[in-house]
């Protein structure tokens, strides 16, 4: 995508592309009861959707990178919130919809409904304004040590020279056909070189930007963060419906208060929190992420019923607030990053992050999985639960340690 582009553009074909991938699985699974029937065809389409859906966000990630590095400093932060902000009201949306049409609507229906959104994001991209990645310098190999980038002007003497050179070729009307022929070759020779050096410098450009402290050592803590804590949210999921029996349209709506609190540490970060710095908001953001596990104990140890505060409740706040501080911690190093991504690479980059980010989550959720094997915690089994959350209070911690990879001065805002 950042190197390959396609029609003169790197953003656009692309956001068509995913969105089409999104929204051609629903359709034909909406339509076909043969494929809804059929596991290899199911998992094939989801597949294929999903694929969309990560496409799709990497070019957006890109293209809200490109603003912010564009625009002033003060307005980054204001370009996340709108983005979050405008997720968070579709997931509110998504979940209150979802819940209705999943009592109340045949299944095909709720897949012919799934295509409505891709559909309109489709018509969405003849609105995106994209330059035309023609009119941008390349980058071009000048030695081992690095690449430099031409200037605009350069650049475009350079197209003006060649074209005088193609022009003085094409005089005289005698072999006219080889030299289109000649010409063409090297065209296509120009062209497959040109690929070949906008990936490499990419590649180059991918890997100076991975090694500044700013960007690896954040990413090397939240990778740490997330393989060091236990992630036990399925078996609390286990626990929550089998003994305190809480139904699926009430955790529906807990997700939904969940979306209004990532709205609310959206907010408040953007307003109040983005002079802090990096090592003061993790370490803040990871006690209130112990504070949170501190009231999933309060519920296994029902200590809560003894204060007349009904499950539900526990729930509903719980949610809300482990969303509102997780947002607090993600923000300020979504931010920076948008802000040091170098020019062309800005889609490749983010991926990178969200990879190591979600590969990082595997690995925490496998950490619970080993976690709660140990402890004879299963569905049907919750005798050690309480014992389960006190280690993950004590791992919550463990992050803590390793604020020193974090840049001292560094914020949202800057990479001090």
């Amino acid at each position: 995508m950042d190197c390959i582009p396609i029609g003169g553009k790197k953003r656009t074909p692309y956001l068509v592309i995913s969105t089409v991938l999104s929204l051609v699985p629903w359709l034909l699974l909406g339509l076909d009861s043969t494929s809804r029937s059929s596991s290899l065809y199911l998992m094939i389409f989801l597949t294929v959707q999903n694929l969309g859906s990560a496409m799709a966000d990497v070019v957006v990630d890109a293209m809200i990178a490109e603003a912010v590095r564009l625009e002033k400093a003060s307005f980054a932060g204001d370009l996340q919130s709108v983005s979050w902000f405008a997720m968070a009201v579709g997931g509110i949306c998504g979940s209150l919809l979802g819940g209705y049409a999943l009592t109340n609507l045949k299944i095909e229906t709720i897949f012919l409904l799934f295509t409505v959104l891709p559909a309109l994001q489709l018509l969405s991209c003849a609105l995106v304004e994209e330059i035309p990645a023609s009119n941008e310098p390349l980058p071009e190999l000048l030695d081992s040590n690095g690449f430099e980038e031409k200037s605009n002007d350069e650049y475009r003497d350079k197209i003006k020279s060649n074209t005088r050179r193609r022009k003085g070729k094409k005089k005289g009307r005698k072999g006219t056909n080889n030299v289109k022929s000649v010409t063409q070759k090297k065209k296509s020779k120009s062209l497959a070189s040109q690929l070949f050096q906008s990936l490499k410098a990419a590649t180059f450009e991918l890997c100076r930007a991975f090694k500044q402290p700013i960007i690896l050592r954040p990413m090397a803590w939240f990778f740490i963060a997330h393989i060091t804590v236990p992630n036990l949210s399925t078996v609390m999921f286990y626990y929550q419906t089998e003994v305190l029996q809480l139904d699926a349209s009430f955790l529906g709506t807990a997700r939904v208060v969940g979306w209004f609190g990532l709205m609310v540490g959206t907010f408040i970060y953007n307003r109040y929190l983005t002079n802090m710095t990096l090592r003061k908001s993790l370490l803040f953001a990871h006690i209130g992420l112990s504070i949170t596990i501190l009231l999933d104990m309060v519920l296994v140890s029902r200590a809560n019923v003894i204060y007349r505060v009904s499950d539900k409740t526990m729930v509903l706040f719980g949610s809300a607030l482990a969303d509102a501080i997780n947002q607090l911690k993600f923000m300020p190093f979504l931010i920076l990053s948008g802000r040091l991504c170098p020019p062309g690479i800005e889609g490749t980059l983010f991926a990178l992050f969200m990879s190591i980010n979600n590969l990082g989550n595997t690995v925490g959720s496998f950490m619970g999985a080993g976690l709660a094997s140990v402890l004879g915690i299963s569905s049907g089994s919750f005798e050690n639960m309480f014992l389960g959350l006190a280690i993950q209070v004590f791992c919550t911690y463990i992050p803590v340690l390793f604020l020193f990879l974090i840049p001292k001065e560094a914020t949202g805002v800057s990479a001090l």
